[in-house]
């Protein structure tokens, strides 16, 4: 599809940063694509889509209110309440915990990961735009660069040392008690632990919750 005589769609497009909102929303209506509803936020999201059943949903990943993942669930949610649903997200970065859940919904057909750096590229986004509402699928090199990577053993990445703190954390040992039982310091295993979690690509959600998602890994491995 040429970027200069597109099938005209209906879009649902969903970003919280007003400027790219409209910006995108001026971009898809030159070359005669109709944005039928903008929104901010996932729940208006899923509710734009009920009523508007557009040709396309558009997203950012990240929308109020937690600022985390909420459009890229709310894609992943989509595509299982509505068989076929072509949904392209955008992203200022690669966030990997549900990209994979998106990329194998509904087949892996009419469905895209593109970085908002490729909005600049405008044939190239014009033209995944169009090929991901067809039923095609548009991933974004670097996106998939990244998962690949993610297929890997991901504790492979951990010293020995942090392989030993996670081992005590999936016992449910608190700080404390690892403390004691490496004869090491508390700044030491606090240390030790913001390593794990981090080589890990946790997603940045409260410190507990990403322990449990930490030893998770630990225990699939």
């Amino acid at each position: 599809m040429h970027p200069t005589e597109p099938d005209p769609l209906r879009i649902v497009l969903a970003e919280d940063g007003v400027l790219l909102r409209e910006g995108l929303i001026g971009l898809l209506a030159r070359f005669g694509h109709r944005v039928v509803a903008a929104v901010g936020d996932a729940d208006a999201l899923y509710a734009a889509v009920a009523e508007h059943g557009p040709d396309i949903v558009i997203t950012d990943v990240r929308m109020p209110p937690g600022q985390t993942d909420e459009g890229l669930r709310a894609a992943v949610a989509l595509r299982e309440q509505r068989s076929g649903m072509p949904v392209l997200v955008l992203s200022q970065y690669v966030q990997r915990s549900y990209a994979a859940d998106l990329l194998d919904s509904g087949d892996g057909s009419g469905v895209g990961y593109l970085l908002k750096d490729r909005i600049g590229q405008v044939e190239e986004f014009l033209a995944a735009v169009g090929t991901v509402a067809a039923g095609g699928t548009v991933v974004d090199p670097e996106v998939v660069r990244q998962l690949l990577r993610r297929r890997r053993d991901p504790l492979e990445r951990l010293t020995p040392r942090e392989r030993e703190v996670l081992a005590l954390m999936a016992e449910g040992r608190s700080n404390a008690a690892i403390c004691r039982e490496l004869v090491v310091s508390d700044a030491a295993v606090s240390k030790h632990i913001g390593n794990i979690l981090m080589k890990l690509d946790l997603p940045p959600t409260e410190e507990t919750h990403r322990r449990v998602l930490a030893v998770l890994e630990f225990l699939r491995a």
